[in-house]
C-alpha cells in the first residue's frame, strides 16, 4: 500500500497533540530529549510501515530546513 504523504492538516486536536509533544521533553536533558524524539520518530515510522510515505516525509522535513535540498 503506497499512499501519498498527507501534508494538509489531518489531526483532530492539533493543540492537544502539540502540548503532548512539548510535554515529552519536559525535564529531560538535551541528550534525553534527542533520544525521545528519535524513539518517537521510529515508533511512528514503524506504525506507518509504508517506506514510500516515510521516505517522502524525510525528504519533506529536510526541505523545510534547507529548501532546495
Amino acid at each position: 500500500m503506497t499512499d501519498a504523504l498527507k501534508t494538509e492538516p489531518n489531526i483532530l486536536r492539533p493543540d492537544e497533540v502539540y502540548a503532548r509533544l512539548v510535554g515529552l521533553h519536559e525535564g529531560l536533558s538535551d541528550e534525553e530529549s534527542h533520544r525521545a524524539s528519535a524513539a518517537l520518530v521510529l515508533l511512528l515510522a514503524n506504525h506507518i510501515g509504508d517506506e514510500a510515505v516515510i521516505f517522502a516525509a524525510i525528504a519533506a522535513a529536510r526541505r523545510q530546513l534547507r529548501p532546495g535540498t
